[in-house]
């Protein structure tokens, strides 16, 4: 990809927001996803961002891999391999204008579900078994067309309450599964190709780098504060795909 000095920049600033975000700052997710779907067609992100995605997730799973849930796990795969389909649907009709737009609906939808959640203090009110489907299916659609379920699976997490180390096993084995299974049919749309995954191989080192760096300024930064400026620059992006 012939990118500018100023977009390589931000491409490395986008891979170690996928690092950090796997390893504990959850709200840089959707920033790097933001900043992807800026720099090239938006379907061309989506497929782009999957391959460092997984990447970061194998890191997060051999961290954390001992603390995950799987009771709460089998409850979700199988809404979230229907939620992949319709996404995988969805994408083979739409054209990189479309999918701008779908991105920015879906990331702003997103950014709002998650400052509710946050105002909720982290929970959600009683719920009941409607609540793994919905979570599933919205996860697996928004994750294909998008790679932006994380605010989704957050709810959802907290929803059962779950400890810190806990949270992050569950959420860290529940992404590398799902962006796995995305995987052949991100091929089969001709999103993730050689041209690529050769791009991702220069972008790898900063995933890995922001991994690492994640677990270790988590315990040290003001994590509100460093979520709050994640969220408001996501958000400034997503607007920008709409306009």
């Amino acid at each position: 990809m012939s990118f500018d000095l100023w977009q390589w920049v931000l491409a490395v600033v986008a891979a170690l927001a996928i690092g950090l975000a796997k390893t504990g700052i959850g709200g840089l997710g959707m920033l790097a996803v933001v900043i992807f779907a800026n720099l090239m067609p938006a379907k061309a992100a989506s497929g782009v961002v999957l391959p460092m995605l997984v990447f970061a997730d194998v890191v997060a799973v051999l961290a954390y891999r001992r603390h995950a849930q799987w009771k709460l796990l089998w409850k979700l795969f199988p809404w979230t391999a229907a939620g992949v389909v319709a996404g995988y649907l969805a994408m083979g009709r739409i054209d990189d204008r479309q999918a701008s737009l779908m991105i920015g609906f879906i990331v702003l939808a997103l950014l709002g579900l998650h400052l509710w959640r946050r105002r909720k203090g982290g929970e959600l009110a009683e719920h009941g078994a409607w609540l793994a489907p919905v979570i599933g299916i919205l996860a697996g659609y928004t994750t294909l067309v998008a790679n932006a379920a994380g605010p989704l699976m957050a709810i959802y997490l907290l929803a059962m309450r779950l400890p810190k180390m806990e949270y992050m096993g569950t959420g860290a084995v529940y992404f590398m599964v799902m962006n796995l299974f995305k995987v052949p049919f991100m091929m089969d749309l001709g999103l993730v190709n050689a041209a690529s995954f050769a791009f991702n191989l220069w972008l790898a080192p900063a995933v890995l780098a922001g991994a690492l760096l994640g677990k270790v300024i988590l315990r040290k930064i003001d994590q509100r504060l460093f979520e709050n400026i994640a969220l408001g620059l996501a958000g400034a992006a997503g607007l920008k795909l709409l306009f």
